[in-house]
């Protein structure tokens, strides 16, 4: 059965439009008027000389030919344009450009603030990682259009209320033929309008899939394995295939827009005033005689203006507010996401270490029919330290995503201290851990940024965090020195085990009663293994430490090691006590023993 990707809109197309000019107004009110007054006081003088203008000038040099009349006549006209233009250019120069950029990020800063602050849930859920990714992508395109469409749609409404009246006056038929050629298409507007966005989402989709190929292509992780192997030519036939993907489904839907825009736009202008009404007006002033050679003028430039402009009105809003309507809905929709992982009342304290108590937690993730964590229970006592080992999807960082509330239990409760987690603020219970991830993350900030995560930091306490995890590197600025290039270009780059022990050094920086660290020594040698283990077992005496590993060489020390598999705890205790056991720790174990023997 084909899944049905219609998504029905939240919220309407003026409620969305007029909720994204509160938000850019909030951010920036003068450029939000100033643009509009401007944009009006820059293009509708124009539109007025082309119809009243010339009106007068042709109406004088048909009639009494007054000189001095065309001439203050055309200075007049002259004025208002070149005053129009100066004022314009010096509101952009002057004004505009920095406002846009303010605004730009002023936008870009709630979207980040939400993003920060998303449950890991969200990004399980592939619907609302497009809706969230089409977002961030288009929220500086959503602001560029928005208000170019509402600069438009006020301009177009004053000239129509003022050529609408100058072509009333003259003759009132004339504005009901363009009135009729112009209201009659704009159902087929509606429909481009839908067709247009539907292709934009189809279109974002297939670039993700390009975005991929970027990644590979310029992340230096990648750089090796591409240079070493033979994969280039299966990844250029996969991106060839991406692009011809995105070609086809572009060919499908321009054919039906091509068709659209030549029946709203030829259709309107060939028959509705090129043929209808240029007969008309010229039987008016040819054949009748009421009308004069700038009634004539005036009608006609006057009939094409204002058919631009309820084109713009009806048709041509009508299809790109529906478009901008809808990326609107997604970026309203993101901001309004309400998390499921919510604060409680009580402030955790970040003091000394407590119990912590797991009692028959189960937890599944979304879309998954089968538990990850099935009826897990077990106590930390203050100041242990706990290895987690099993093989891979046994469940292991997912317990430990649980006890940071990275996500919630599906049932069951954590508590520390004799109390369940999730009664304290989300910010205070995250306070009392310092977490080392398997795929942690290296900013391209100084070394002391990196290690503390802030801009203010204790340089003391950062070399000693640094020296507690074994990083050694000579740093020719000392904890200024700049990691990676992104920001300066003699940035500097480290060693992926030079990465991780500035991971590791920020659970050593962090004042905080637990330490998780998930893979610690994945990417160190033995000897520097050794050495952060017996670091950490020295440097965090005064913590509880939960770590999980899958070289078993590192849980010799460990008070408790708990054995997952298939989401349960099969087996617990210290490692003499598991290898007299003689069960999967002790059969895992001497696997890897007998490994680095022969």
């Amino acid at each position: 059965m084909k899944k049905n990707n219609k998504r029905k809109k939240e919220h309407g197309t003026f409620s969305n439009v007029f909720y994204m000019l509160g938000v850019m107004f909030k951010v920036s009110p003068m450029l939000v008027i100033g643009e509009i007054i401007m944009h009006i006081l820059c293009t509708l003088p124009g539109r007025l000389v082309s119809v009243i203008g010339l009106k007068f000038v042709i109406d004088e040099v048909s009639g009494d030919c007054d000189p001095k009349k065309i001439i203050l006549g055309i200075s007049l006209i002259l004025g208002i344009l070149i005053f129009g233009d100066i004022t314009n250019a010096l509101f952009f120069e002057l004004f505009v450009h920095r406002q846009r950029e303010k605004l730009d990020l002023g936008i870009q800063s709630l979207l980040y603030k939400k993003a920060a602050s998303l449950d890991l849930a969200k990004y399980d859920n592939p619907e609302y990682y497009a809706d969230f990714i089409l977002a961030v992508e288009n929220s500086s395109d959503n602001i560029r259009y928005l208000l170019g469409m509402v600069k438009g749609y006020v301009e177009e409404i004053l000239s129509f209320v003022l050529i609408g009246s100058l072509i009333f006056t003259i003759d009132p038929v004339a504005l009901v033929i363009v009135l009729v050629s112009s209201f009659v298409f704009i159902p087929v507007g509606r429909y481009t309008g839908k067709l247009m966005v539907e292709r934009r989402e189809k279109i974002t989709e297939l670039h993700r899939v390009g975005d991929y190929f970027a990644r590979v292509f310029y992340l230096p992780e990648y750089a090796g394995e591409i240079r070493t192997s033979g994969v280039f030519p299966l990844l250029r036939r996969r991106f060839s295939e991406s692009a011809d993907n995105i070609i086809s489904t572009q060919k499908k839907y321009i054919k039906k827009l091509d068709k659209l825009f030549f029946l709203q736009e030829t259709t309107i202008y060939v028959i509705g005033y090129t043929l209808v009404l240029t007969l008309y007006i010229g039987y008016k002033t040819i054949v009748v005689g009421d009308m004069t050679a700038g009634d004539f003028v005036a009608t006609f430039n006057g009939a094409v203006s204002l058919g631009g402009g309820i084109l713009y009105l009806t048709v041509y809003s009508v299809r790109w507010f529906t478009e901008r309507s809808e990326m609107i809905d997604k970026y309203r929709k993101f901001l309004k996401t309400d998390n499921a992982i919510c604060d409680g009342e009580h402030i955790a304290e970040c003091g000394k270490p407590e119990t912590i108590t797991v009692k028959n937690i189960t937890f599944s993730y979304e879309g998954n029919d089968k538990n990850s964590l099935d009826g897990i229970s077990f106590e930390i006592k203050p100041y242990e330290k706990v290895a987690l080992v099993g093989y891979n999807g046994a469940g292991k960082t997912t317990l430990t995503n649980l006890l940071l509330r990275l996500y919630d239990v599906s049932g069951g409760s954590v508590e520390i201290g004799g109390r369940d987690i999730r009664e304290a603020t989300v910010e205070s219970h995250r306070d009392r851990f310092a977490a080392v991830f398997q795929d942690f993350q290296i900013f391209s900030a100084s070394v002391g940024e990196n290690v503390a995560l802030s801009t203010e930091y204790d340089e003391e306490r950062v070399w000693n965090a640094l020296k507690a995890a074994g990083f050694d590197k000579e740093l020719p600025n000392g904890l200024e020195t700049i990691l990676l290039r992104e920001f300066d270009e003699e940035g500097l780059m480290l060693s992926g085990g030079e990465q991780q022990k500035i991971a590791i050094a920020r659970a050593f920086y962090k004042d905080c009663p637990y330490v998780i660290l998930d893979e610690p020594s994945a990417n160190l040698d033995p000897v520097s293994e050794y050495e952060l283990n017996h670091a950490m077992m020295t440097g965090a005496e005064h913590k509880t430490v939960i770590f999980i590993s899958h070289r078993l060489s590192t849980t010799r020390n460990a008070d408790k090691i708990f054995m997952m598999e298939k989401g349960k705890i099969i087996e617990s205790g210290s490692h003499e006590e598991l290898m007299n056991l003689n069960g999967k720790y002790a059969e895992m174990f001497n696997l890897q023993a007998e490994k680095y023997n022969s």
